[in-house]
């Protein structure tokens, strides 16, 4: 598992403990998830509505929304950022439906337009098959060589380090890490 993916699952796990936070009216909660995502979700109104001051009423709108209907965030269907993002785009298309003047339907359409950025139901499976091939193969390795590359390359540990701890030479730690690496190539090109 790469740095992006236990990056990218610590963030859904933060936003989703501050929308926890939020049910039980947590105002530092809200704030911290405004400070996180509130640059994101104007750009999603700022791209639909086109008009600074209509997107930025729509984000004060949508965090009230949030404060009040935090309890319906049901992270089994979507990580907490795809919700967000999911009110924005509906808040700015229902802003967009209420306007009476000329243009409202075109830019209703170019609402439609706006990228769903959530992976797709194939590329979720084939990220958890390639987690768990990558979990296997890490188990088929000694324990040491296994907690040795696991430390390296998803903790940040330096090889340095790593010899330390292991009370062994650093060229060891280094030969002892790049066979581990080379019976993983192994194993996941099997």
């Amino acid at each position: 598992m790469d740095r992006a993916v236990i990056s990218r699952d610590a963030a859904r796990d933060e936003l989703s403990a501050m929308l926890r936070s939020i049910v039980a009216k947590d105002a530092a909660a809200l704030k911290t998830l405004y400070e996180r995502t509130s640059a994101k979700l104007y750009g999603i109104c700022l791209s639909l509505l086109r008009d600074e001051a209509e997107a930025q009423d729509v984000v004060q709108e949508l965090y009230v929304t949030v404060w009040n209907k935090a309890a319906l965030f049901d992270p089994g269907k979507a990580s907490p950022i795809t919700w967000l993002a999911t009110l924005a785009r509906n808040r700015s298309i229902d802003r967009l439906r209420s306007r009476r003047g000329t243009g409202a339907a075109e830019e209703l359409d170019s609402a439609l337009a706006v990228p769903d950025e959530r992976p797709s139901s194939f590329e979720v499976l084939e990220q958890a098959e390639e987690r768990e091939r990558l979990r296997h193969c890490l188990e088929e390795l000694e324990e040491g060589t296994r907690s040795a590359i696991r430390a390296a390359f998803f903790e940040g540990t330096t090889y340095p380090q790593l010899a330390e701890q292991s009370g062994v030479p650093l060229p060891t730690m280094k030969s002892r890490i790049r066979r581990g690496l080379m019976r993983l190539r192994g194993c996941l090109g099997q």
